[in-house]
């Protein structure tokens, strides 16, 4: 906005005077934006460092009087009896839970909202239901399962964690079904599966090049949840009786308190690196826009 040259210069600083003002009131708004967030980022760092802190401290400490650090309780991880096997095998099992999580929702949510709309709730009840349910009264049903598990498995197998896969999915479910139902709530699924089946694509083309593209962010967080609580599961697995990373440290603590540290500080230290990275996932380079 500019005042005519005949005016005056008078004319032209009142012309220009709310231009100044909106620029210096979103400038404002921006420093108080970046502001909060700083102070939100700090004490969220501070929540979560500080004790990441003094898992490291405690591990680390020397024994004795002398107060120097050492790295033995770390060293002796992977020396440490059934310990790598433990770890392994929770790793195993997060990567079959968050797999088999995906493979069980991703369709069957799709298929609800675009050829069962009214069975919706019933699914997000079903899948919420693990979350009212305590994890020994789940046990309590899942202990005559597993028996008639180990029974129809060979010998080899019927010691191994892995069989934990079918309890844990049922465990994530909840957490993997509000992510991803945000997802779709996100993009429009049914335009998009008849515009690639109007072209000649068919059911699982839809589903993998079209759908599941648009809900990557929304998979990968899932899959991290299905990672998180896998990893930090106790309750079942020793009840069970079988041996994950959650049962081997609490076996271990009972004889060796810093190693158990140690194994709890990188299990933590290795979930917030994957957010870490879950945060530059799905990123494209930023386009400058010419204001031109």
């Amino acid at each position: 906005m500019t005042a005519p040259p005949h005016l005056g210069p008078a004319a032209t600083s009142l012309a220009t005077a709310p231009e100044r003002t909106g620029a210096g009131l979103h400038a404002r708004r921006l420093r108080r934006r970046k502001m909060v967030r700083g102070v939100l980022l700090a004490a969220f760092a501070a929540f979560f460092g500080i004790p990441l802190l003094a898992l490291v401290e405690f591990s680390t400490r020397e024994r004795g009087a002398g107060g120097g650090r050492t790295l033995e309780a770390w060293k002796a991880i992977p020396q440490y009896p059934g310990l790598p096997e433990a770890i392994v095998a929770s790793l195993q099992l997060a990567a079959l839970t968050s797999v088999g999580a995906l493979f069980l929702l991703v369709p069957t949510m799709v298929w609800v909202r675009l050829r069962l709309p009214r069975l919706s709730r019933l699914v997000e009840f079903l899948c919420l239901l693990p979350l009212t349910i305590p994890a020994i009264v789940l046990v309590v049903g899942w202990a005559p399962l597993y028996l008639w598990i180990n029974y129809f498995t060979p010998r080899t197998y019927q010691s191994t964690p892995l069989v934990l896969t079918f309890a844990y999915v049922v465990l994530v479910l909840p957490y993997a079904y509000r992510t991803l139902d945000s997802g779709l709530s996100a993009i429009d699924v049914r335009t998009l599966s008849e515009a690639a089946r109007s072209l000649g694509a068919s059911w699982a083309t839809v589903l993998l090049r079209v759908i599941a593209p648009n809900l990557g962010p929304a998979i990968l967080n899932a899959a991290l949840l299905s990672v998180a609580l896998v990893l930090g599961e106790f309750t079942v697995a020793s009840l069970l009786n079988y041996v994950n990373v959650q049962v081997a440290m609490n076996a271990i603590g009972q004889a060796e308190a810093r190693v158990a540290v140690a194994v709890a500080a990188g299990a933590l230290m290795s979930v917030f690196l994957l957010l870490f990275l879950l945060s530059f996932v799905g990123r494209g380079p930023r386009r400058v826009r010419s204001t031109r």
